[in-house]
């Protein structure tokens, strides 16, 4: 395994407009992925999003720089890497969601790339590629089931 990256295609019975606001829309993003969501989906806008139940010794706090938001196609960010610091290729991993209209739904084409960038050595790299694939494909359904909630609610 060469844990490059991780990609996912969904078909998602809602429009690209819709997908695109649960994607970029901290309002949405509490619903189905972190805990608490802040930023703004605006390229170039730095934000936090933290995972945990609020006591303080148990909530992490994820850094987000938000890289691309070109609604309705595409929304991405740059995550895990040091607060204080810049997002860059070498230091980040990049999540991108590409929104393609499909019939009267969307696919949606996730992916999460820079693992190797990150210069983990290779038992770190493995360890960190792994909890991504095992969270990824525990809030990717997610995302699915709280659109279908959205769409379906008068």
């Amino acid at each position: 395994m060469e844990y490059g990256s991780i990609e996912r295609e969904i078909y998602i019975e809602a429009t690209p407009e819709v997908v695109y606001e649960v994607v970029s829309k901290p309002e949405h993003l509490r619903e189905w992925w972190p805990d608490e969501a802040e930023l703004k989906p605006v390229p170039g806008a730095t934000g936090v999003i933290s995972f945990g139940d609020g006591a303080a010794s148990d909530v992490k706090v994820v850094p987000v720089t938000v890289v691309e938001a070109d609604p309705p196609r595409r929304f991405s960010f740059r995550w895990v890497y040091d607060e204080g610091e810049a997002a860059t290729v070498g230091n980040s991993l990049l999540v991108t969601f590409d929104l393609v209209p499909s019939g009267a739904g969307t696919l949606l084409r996730f992916s999460e790339a820079g693992f190797r960038e990150k210069g983990w050595e290779a038992a770190v790299l493995e360890e960190q590629y792994r909890e991504h694939v095992t969270g990824w494909d525990y809030f990717l359904p997610r995302l699915v089931t709280y659109i279908a909630r959205l769409v379906s609610t008068p």
